[in-house]
């Protein structure tokens, strides 16, 4: 690899970042350009060093706003998200990530991880497919607003196995499970107001 990618890390243990770069320094590949201890200023970050990794500890990023990385990446320059992980993490969070590096990777490890996840450029969940469709945005705001499968199919004028098969795929796409997690994604996209949950 003869670039050098600048790298942004996102993590609030002076140990863990300090053990980080050393494992990086020396590698003419990888530069660290800047190190946030929340993801705060991120985003400003991000448009004004364009890096092309961002290593981020997940625990880090507000619980609603965890499932969606790419919204919250959405307003900024293409970027390699890993994830830094020293806690459990869910594994559906995880699946937004392009690698994850945990505490027992040693320096060879996370050299492989990182080349990899910039050879693939692509997170382990499929990146085609990821928006909703109209249909899925509609079951969706009727899901968040408590409505029960049956009566989402009377409300859709659609059969019941068609309102479960559009679940699976929202729940797919979001990496959300629960109807909790799934009304707060609506209420963060701005597709339902909070006085519509029940």
């Amino acid at each position: 690899m003869s670039k050098s990618y600048k790298i942004i890390v996102v993590e609030s243990s002076p140990l863990l970042v300090a053990g980080l770069k050393h494992m990086l320094s020396g590698h003419l590949s990888y530069d660290v350009v800047a190190v946030l201890e929340s993801t705060e200023k991120l985003h400003d970050k991000l448009i004004s060093l364009k890096p092309d990794i961002i290593i981020i500890n997940p625990l880090l990023i507000d619980y609603a706003k965890r499932f969606m990385l790419k919204s919250m990446l959405l307003k900024t320059p293409p970027v390699v998200c890993i994830a830094l992980v020293s806690a459990y993490v869910e594994p559906v969070v995880l699946k937004q990530y392009h690698g994850v590096i945990g505490l027992e990777d040693g320096k060879q490890k996370i050299e492989t991880k990182l080349r990899e996840a910039l050879q693939n450029d692509r997170p382990n969940e499929q990146k085609d497919n990821y928006e909703l469709s109209d249909r899925e945005r509609d079951v969706l705001i009727a899901v968040a607003k408590g409505k029960m499968n049956k009566e989402i199919a009377d409300q859709l004028h659609i059969s019941i196995h068609t309102v479960i098969s559009h679940r699976k795929n929202i729940s797919r796409k979001t990496g959300i499970k629960s109807v909790s997690g799934l009304t707060v994604y609506a209420l963060l996209n701005n597709m339902i107001d909070e006085r519509e949950v029940k």
